[in-house]
């Protein structure tokens, strides 16, 4: 046991299926990516069918990795091995419309405001794994 206690936890990993691989390829490459419906119509997460028109037929699209806070919530307890705290967490409306849960960076918790522009940065959060995470934007960018 204190073999485990002194070992590094690591972050736990997605289910990959049919439906996302095309996301995390993109996250691990660098790239966030969305699904194109033939309807053009863009969602995520990742599904097997447009919610709209009902098709199967779709395109990853890069996304621009621009976007504003939606909601947030911060995870004070119970403190989980890798993850730091306070662990703000937010959805974040991308400019081209659907939204995205990921952890929000380089700023504090309480400074966090909803419609704060943010950009999205892809960091490896641990030795071969990337994850997207979204920092506040630039004076003048968004």
């Amino acid at each position: 046991m204190a073999e485990m206690a002194g070992a590094r936890r690591r972050r736990p990993r997605p289910a990959i299926t049919h439906d996302n691989a095309f996301f995390w390829e993109g996250i691990a490459a660098g790239t966030l990516l969305l699904q194109r419906c033939r309807c053009g119509r863009l969602r995520h997460p990742p599904g097997p069918v447009c919610p709209v028109c009902h098709s199967f037929e779709w395109e990853a699209v890069p996304a621009s990795g621009r976007g504003r806070v939606y909601s947030v919530a911060v995870a004070h307890h119970p403190a989980i091995p890798p993850f730091e705290y306070p662990n703000p967490i937010g959805l974040v409306e991308l400019e081209e419309g659907p939204r995205i849960v990921a952890n929000l960076v380089g700023v504090a918790p309480d400074a966090i405001r909803i419609g704060m522009p943010v950009r999205c940065e892809i960091v490896e959060v641990e030795e071969g794994w990337k994850l997207p995470q979204f920092r506040p934007a630039e004076a003048g960018r968004s």
